[in-house]
């Protein structure tokens, strides 16, 4: 499994790559700057390794705390961290619902203080309405997301993978990592008997 430091290689090596795609694809700067900087932070931030005590973990400085309760929930390298897709998937929904308690603590903090009734209705129809108006960028966003955790994800699987083949060759490919050989089965003639001539 590669080091740390080469997974941050990679994505920083990788980023002109996938800028010039994605310009290229969508002819679009903002949704270049969006997916870009969605692979980077993806790469550098909030990759499959937060399940563990990594460097992705570690950038996130006196909030890393919040990953703490995510680390317990998985064992490292399972589908639901480092599986297309669902990874991330998960990664952002945890992520957004720690950051939706907390703004919602936060505005009935600000509503007690200032004395202000607060309508909920209202609230959740402009948090629809952010959603609708930009679920592009939300889009464009999640894409550099995935595609940064993937290029770490690949790193992984690969790494794994040419180390298996260096200590068993071809059969540390294969699934479990063995050939099951058949054992040579013996073809036994049926004895016939010999009906003896009548007396």
């Amino acid at each position: 499994m590669p080091s740390g430091q080469t997974h941050d290689r990679i994505t920083i090596w990788s980023l002109p790559l996938v800028a010039g795609v994605t310009l290229a694809s969508t002819r679009s700067s903002n949704v270049t700057l969006l997916v870009a900087g969605g692979f980077m932070f993806g790469g550098l931030m909030f990759g499959p390794d937060l399940d563990i005590y990594s460097r992705q973990f570690q950038r996130w400085g006196f909030l890393r705390w919040i990953w703490l309760p995510y680390q317990k929930s998985l064992r490292h390298r399972s589908f639901l961290s480092h599986g297309p897709i669902i990874g991330t998937t998960l990664r952002v929904v945890y992520l957004t619902t720690f950051v939706a308690v907390v703004a919602i603590l936060l505005l009935v903090i600000f509503a007690k203080l200032g004395n202000v009734a607060l309508n909920w209705g209202e609230v959740w129809k402009s948090v629809g309405r952010t959603i609708s108006i930009y679920y592009g960028e939300f889009l464009a966003l999640f894409l550099g997301f995935e595609l940064g955790a993937m290029s770490h994800s690949l790193s992984d699987w690969t790494g794994s993978a040419y180390k298996r083949f260096q200590k068993q060759g071809i059969q540390g490919l294969l699934p479990h990592g063995k050939i099951k050989k058949r054992k040579p089965t013996r073809s036994v003639k049926p004895v016939r008997k010999r009906r003896g001539k009548a007396e």
